[in-house]
């Protein structure tokens, strides 16, 4: 793991724009874009050079393995469910999420009790009061639009490029997943009980949250983001077809887990840390269960 090259006892994931050394949060200063070094603050007040312009370093996936490996689960998943009859396919049904379970038949879905949709020999394609639990998660790696599919991957991309090299490989895996949570625990609050929602979009706001604190942790403006923020809350609440419900709950999601990232940094809080984001992660199927036992 690398260490702070100032202080050898705190583990890092940032690193100084100019010279790419190692820096922990107490050396960090915020340029432009990215952090610097104090030795680079320093030479920068010297000289007349910009400082580089941080691209996400390098583009392989050895670079980035983990925002690669979620846009390619993300892509076979896609391809099984095109391969097996497109969105209305029973792979689809069976991971997209949705509280209410619905009867399948050949002239449509609709509500019913399980055992009178078995008994007319309907499919019975259950919801999350169900116990089809797996749909929590599932939903944020299904698409059944090839244009959905390739704004959400383009999206994720861009964020998990700026993103993981400075919160680590596995931070980004707990702060998408969790923020895919986040997003399906407002659907199953806030949406239809029968109605079905998938996408990436609910973890991918998440990750739109985290940059934000990061940028206002930093002392950064916003107004780089500004226009990001303003179309995509446009899209969310006024596109048709869109479960601003998963859009708003991980964006939600994001804006906490990254509150915990920067609060706890320091290596000595690494276990609060991690107990922290395990306590909110617990919150979130509570507040699932509940909505469970009121349905």
């Amino acid at each position: 793991m690398p260490v702070c090259y100032r202080h050898p006892d705190r583990e890092t994931h940032i690193r100084c724009q100019r010279c790419s050394r190692p820096i922990c949060p107490d050396c960090m200063t915020g340029a432009s874009v990215g952090f610097q070094c104090p030795e680079c603050v320093r030479e920068g007040h010297k000289s007349v050079r910009q400082p580089k312009r941080f691209t996400g370093a390098r583009v392989g996936f050895r670079a980035l393995p983990v925002t690669f490996s979620l846009i390619g689960v993300n892509v076979l998943v896609w391809l099984s469910i095109i391969l097996t009859g497109g969105s209305g396919s029973r792979i689809a049904d069976f991971l997209a999420i949705r509280l209410q379970g619905y009867c399948l038949t050949p002239d449509g879905g609709f509500a019913v009790p399980s055992e009178v949709c078995r008994a007319s020999g309907g499919t019975w394609m259950p919801g999350v009061d169900d116990g089809a639990f797996w749909q929590l998660l599932t939903s944020t790696f299904t698409h059944v639009s090839i244009i959905h599919l390739a704004v959400n991957m383009l999206s994720l991309y861009m964020l998990g490029s700026f993103l993981e090299p400075i919160v680590g490989r596995l931070r980004l895996l707990v702060f998408y997943l969790i923020s895919g949570l986040a997003g399906s625990a407002l659907v199953v609050w806030a949406s239809v009980p029968a109605s079905s929602t998938v996408g990436a979009s609910g973890a991918i706001f998440g990750l739109l949250g985290v940059l934000v604190v990061l940028f206002v942790r930093a002392g950064q403006s916003l107004s780089p983001l500004l226009p990001v923020l303003l179309i995509n809350a446009g899209i969310t609440f006024f596109g048709n077809g869109i479960s601003w419900q998963g859009h708003l709950g991980g964006f939600i999601g994001g804006l906490v887990v990254a509150g915990i990232f920067t609060s706890l940094r320091a290596d000595r809080k690494a276990p609060l840390q991690w107990a922290a984001l395990g306590a909110f992660t617990l919150a979130l199927l509570a507040l699932i269960g509940v909505r469970i036992l009121l349905f």
